[in-house]
């Protein structure tokens, strides 16, 4: 200080020191408690999902989630363990955890349709609804994700894509550009879905299906107790249809149901083939085409009868 002036660069070094004090000063941010968690199912997903919260760690290494227990209406596995975790009780318990979010876990083919019934059921707000993406998961920023969802590791969706409420994404699987999941629609390990793929709402895409692009998967309906696809859909809840139908199998991209002209099964497993993938085989093998009907190929080494 010369006269009473401080001059300009002692002034500068002195807010610059200021500031460095301040800035030291600062308190560092608190950190977030885990948010509770409550998984409806204690099925195989739902334990599947549990574990993956409970391993779920921030940038900082912190956890993400409490995981309370499980929510299950069968009484008989009230008070049990799975996992180090309690069953809590059926959905009525869900109002002692008024904080506590959800995740509904049922995604089996044998209880399609369940996951809706529940949520209609609990009645409550979309905010009290989880959102669980594994950290492997590759997502574009683009894609828009709705509450309740469930998307499993390595899982990867190319831009343009919808994931509607409520939506179950299995592991390794992989979504083109544009790919819409409505709501409550399950997709399971290993699928691959072309570009501009919808699967409409309550569907279900069976385990390593391939769906070419601009399909469109609905859910099937029933008549005689076997699903019939709709229409419109070209593949229409592919694994489910070939897990109901008797002697049925899955066959060609995108996939199909396959059962024998005469109720026999896929023609690579055994069983009676359709008169044509006959004929053309034989000539293939250079064998006469008379008494096919009782000539079967071995289903363990795939021969012909000599």
């Amino acid at each position: 200080m010369i006269g009473g002036i401080v001059p300009d660069g002692l002034k500068r070094r002195q807010q610059v020191r200021h500031g460095a004090l301040i800035r030291r000063r600062r308190p560092a941010p608190r950190p977030q408690a885990p948010l509770d968690l409550l998984v409806v199912g204690a099925g195989g997903m739902g334990r599947a999902i549990a574990s993956l919260c409970a391993q779920d760690i921030d940038e900082a290494g912190r956890p993400r989630w409490n995981v309370l227990g499980f929510i299950d209406e069968d009484t008989a596995l009230h008070g049990s363990f799975f996992e180090g975790l309690p069953v809590l009780g059926g959905l009525r318990t869900v109002a002692r955890y008024p904080t506590a979010q959800l995740v509904v876990s049922i995604c089996h083919v044998d209880h399609h349709g369940a996951r809706r019934r529940i949520v209609e059921a609990l009645g409550l707000p979309a905010h009290r609804y989880a959102t669980v993406v594994h950290r492997s998961a590759v997502i574009d920023p683009s894609c828009r994700i709705g509450h309740g969802v469930v998307v499993m590791p390595m899982v990867c969706a190319l831009p343009g894509g919808t994931i509607g409420n409520h939506v179950i994404v299995r592991p390794q699987t992989m979504m083109s550009a544009d790919v819409s999941l409505r709501d409550y629609a399950t997709v399971a390990a290993q699928v691959f879905l072309g570009r501009g793929v919808v699967v409409e709402e309550n569907a279900y895409v069976g385990a390593g299906a391939k769906v070419r692009e601009r399909a469109r998967v609905a859910m099937g309906r029933r008549r005689h107790g076997i699903p019939r696809p709709r229409r419109r859909s070209r593949t229409s809840d592919v694994g489910r249809q070939s897990a109901e139908v008797p002697g049925a199998g899955t066959r060609g991209a995108p996939a199909r149901v396959f059962r024998g002209a005469r109720g026999g099964g896929h023609p690579r497993v055994g069983g009676t083939c359709p008169s044509w993938i006959w004929q053309r085989r034989q000539r293939r093998d250079g064998r006469p085409q008379q008494g096919r009907a009782d000539q079967v190929r071995d289903p363990l080494t795939g021969s012909w009868p000599r």
